[in-house]
């Protein structure tokens, strides 16, 4: 959702006549898009800010502005002990970052826009995008906004608002256009697009949305994130079964193992529920891969509780996870939770969840070696310039032997070594329009 947040604000800063830069020293604008998910993140965004206001220090001119879930959830506080600082601008304000910098660039004064929306049926605004050199392989599209669901950890439904979903005929239309402009793959994102539709006047659900966009001609692969486990429906699965360019990976967060910890972060299903729902995805998908989410040490966790969640982990291996410790978020129900653990607690539960996570992921990927995967190629590697890199269906990274000239072309590549990031592989086939 960050990503997609700073595509937007990139595409409107250029319908202003901006062009990106790669180094803050030569920027006349810098967008900072933070997250409040986890204390870390905020603690960079800070840090950055720190940065910059050295760099601006030798260019008065320049204007620096704080977006996302930061600066909702501290607003206009962040201006505190930062006069360098120009603009704060909300989740749901991201369309008014060209008014708001050509305020500043007049009265040369901080402002800020902060408003989330009151309803779920308060009106949507999804800034157009432009075209960019590089852009021609897969989007975002965010499908819906906001969050109904309160788990006592997060503080997403307070600084993204209500749940609210885009019109099904409008995301189509933008992925057509998509298409058009050379996009092979989207990504449908929302805080819980298993609820897609629930706001809407007209009865669709998040089915009938991956239905309507795998006809978009153009569209060789779809995926999403993130989804909710109480949501996951019949419906959704037999979509992901019958339909041939959904991807065969699901995230879907578990946090807990255990029922009790589950009921404290107001998570509204059971682990034998979450149990039950991974086994329907892979009796309807039998090669997708499964990823999660784990938050360790939540207030009043036993050993005993958090060993419901290794047994979890052991009994499903997911292939991937994201894993924290828990730590306190202001104005989330968990604060004011009984039984806060100790860092040292939950560092060291949580580095015991990585080591067993860790394996599995390992053990999983090294079973697949000789299997040919489809890769969509996406550029060089990164870690190993003699090699190209792109994602199988089931979202596992392929680095591999091949040409610059395969960028955006899909291929057929054989793992041979399996490694937690996913695989080496050798280059099997180049396909086209689609490898079969």
């Amino acid at each position: 959702m960050n990503e997609d947040d700073a595509e937007q604000i990139a595409n409107l800063l250029m319908q202003m006549g901006y062009s990106q830069t790669d180094s803050p020293e030569e920027a006349d604008v810098a967008m900072l898009v933070t997250c409040s998910v986890r204390e870390k993140p905020e603690d960079k965004a800070k840090s950055m800010l720190g940065r910059l206001r050295d760099i601006k220090s030798e260019r008065p001119g320049m204007i620096i502005g704080v977006c996302g879930c930061m600066a909702q959830r501290e607003g206009e506080k962040l201006k505190r002990g930062r006069p360098y600082l120009d603009l704060v601008i909300g989740t749901a304000n991201i369309w008014q970052i060209p008014d708001l910098i050509r305020q500043v660039q007049a009265r040369r004064r901080f402002t800020s826009a902060l408003d989330l929306p009151e309803t779920s049926s308060d009106p949507l605004t999804t800034p157009t995008r432009i075209d960019r050199e590089g852009d021609a392989l897969k989007s975002f599209v965010p499908v819906m906004y906001g969050c109904n669901n309160f788990c006592a950890y997060c503080v997403v439904p307070y600084v993204r608002g209500r749940e609210r979903s885009r019109p099904l005929d409008e995301i189509v239309l933008e992925i057509h256009d998509l298409a058009r402009k050379g996009r092979r793959e989207v990504t449908l994102l929302g805080q819980n697009v298993n609820s897609y539709g629930s706001t809407l006047d007209t009865k669709v659900d998040f089915a009938d949305l991956l239905r309507a966009v795998s006809a978009v001609p153009g569209i060789e692969r779809i995926r999403f994130t993130t989804s909710h486990p109480k949501d996951l429906s019949d419906r959704l699965i037999d979509a992901m079964r019958e339909l041939q360019n959904v991807c065969e990976h699901i995230h879907l967060a578990v946090q807990s193992g255990d029922d009790e910890v589950l009921r404290r972060m107001n998570r509204k299903y059971t682990s034998a529920h979450y149990r039950e729902r991974v086994a329907a995805l892979r009796a309807a998908v039998p090669d997708i891969a499964i990823t999660t989410d784990f938050l360790v040490g939540f207030p009043g966790e036993t050993e005993e509780q958090f060993q419901n969640t290794i047994r979890l982990a052991e009994d499903i291996r997911f292939d991937a996870a994201f894993m924290f410790a828990y730590n306190v978020i202001p104005n989330t129900a968990a604060e004011k939770m009984d039984g806060q653990l100790t860092r040292s607690e939950k560092n060291e539960r949580l580095g015991r969840l990585i080591e067993v996570q860790n394996r599995i992921t390992c053990e999983i990927n090294s079973s697949q070696i000789g299997n040919v995967y489809e890769v969509l190629v996406e550029g060089v590697s990164p870690k190993d310039k003699r090699r190209i890199t792109g994602l199988t269906r089931q979202n596992k990274t392929v680095n591999f032997k091949g040409n610059p000239d395969m960028v955006g072309k899909m291929v057929k590549v054989r793992a041979l070594e399996g490694h937690l990031y996913g695989f080496v592989g050798e280059l099997v086939e180049v396909c086209e329009p689609v490898c079969a």
